[in-house]
């Protein structure tokens, strides 16, 4: 079975080699159809405290790392400067 695969944006990279990534997802109410935007946080492994606040990662399932890491950052790219 493949791995999952999902995208998200970093909101805290305060621990060490783990990032936390808010990952939205959006999809129709079905009394209301209305579009409805709920978001979860994933704990992901990031070995080299590359990535920072506010950067766009993937993240992709793994065999559990420690209590609440269950994930690892498989690429991303970082949020502009300003």
């Amino acid at each position: 079975m493949p791995k999952r695969l999902l995208q998200g944006v970093v909101v805290s990279d305060k621990q060490d080699k783990t990032v936390v990534v808010r990952v939205e997802r959006r999809f129709t109410h079905p009394l209301l159809k209305k579009t409805v935007r709920r978001s979860k946080k994933y704990h992901a492994h990031d070995e080299g405290n590359v990535w920072k606040e506010g950067d766009t990662v993937w993240i992709e399932e793994h065999r559990p790392l420690s209590k609440l890491k269950n994930w690892i950052v498989v690429q991303g790219e970082k949020r502009a400067e300003v």
